[in-house]
């Protein structure tokens, strides 16, 4: 009986320590990012959890619809954007914490094709660039909402040929999906950021809008208003760290 009693005793103990030691790590914080974060946020998670914290869960998808979920009360603890035009929609609306906000990552825009594609694009040549893209299906993010397509509308616009080009635009729910589209060969060209050109085998760069055509790609992080995980606070400023910004800086976003 005292044996029993003795194994008991001792069960209880481990059990009691186990629950201790979890509440301690805290649960994981649910982080909504842009879609072009994919590979970066992830080896951030990946990073994060090695150092003994729990593994970030991470949402990927357009800034925009990352946005409207927020609004509509879907619980995060926190949001990275592609743009600072949507996090300016939640900090109108009270969404996030203000203190919190960091832009901390900027990116290029580029024009991709299928990787076996022998075509050239000149941007600064106006007429051919016209009519190079208007030649068959150009792949974009939604040139209304979506970040990625906002800044390449904005650069055509600026060149002056988004009249000729727009009727041929396939609009992708995000720049991944428009990456998609230039990967399996359903449109010979698309633009995206320099980081998902990089992320992929099956495209190559063919152009490089220049830094003036377009607005600045801004990358905001913030913690939002409606987060009660710490771990949210904890995995933001490691992001925004010297180490964090090194991380995302290898694969192919500037830091600031």
């Amino acid at each position: 009986m005292v044996r029993w009693l003795s194994i008991l005793v001792t069960a209880m103990a481990l059990t009691a320590a186990t629950i201790a030691s979890a509440a301690s790590i805290g649960a994981p914080p649910l982080v909504l990012a842009a879609a072009s974060l994919q590979e970066s946020m992830t080896a951030a998670a990946d990073a994060w959890a090695r150092q003994g914290h729990p593994r970030p869960v991470i949402s990927f998808a357009a800034s925009s619809a990352l946005a409207r979920q927020v609004a509509a009360g879907a619980p995060a603890d926190l949001f990275v954007s592609a743009d600072e035009a949507w996090m300016d929609d939640l900090a109108q609306h009270g969404l996030i914490v203000p203190s919190t906000r960091v832009s901390f990552l900027h990116n290029r825009l580029v024009v991709v094709a299928p990787v076996a594609s022998r075509a050239r694009v000149s941007i600064g040549d106006r007429s051919a660039l016209a009519r190079l893209l208007a030649a068959g299906p150009l792949a974009m993010a939604d040139t209304e909402v979506v970040p990625a397509g906002r800044y390449g509308r904005a650069a055509l616009e600026k060149l002056g040929v988004w009249d000729a080009v727009s009727p041929h635009v396939v609009r992708a729910e995000n720049v991944r999906s428009a990456l998609a589209l230039v990967e399996r060969g359903a449109a010979p060209f698309g633009i995206v950021y320099a980081t998902d050109a990089r992320a992929s085998k099956a495209v190559r760069v063919v152009a490089v809008f220049p830094a003036a055509s377009h607005p600045p790609i801004s990358y905001p992080i913030a913690r939002l208003k409606a987060s009660t995980n710490p771990e949210g606070e904890r995995f933001r400023r490691f992001l925004v760290s010297p180490a964090g910004r090194a991380l995302f800086a290898r694969f192919g976003f500037g830091v600031r």
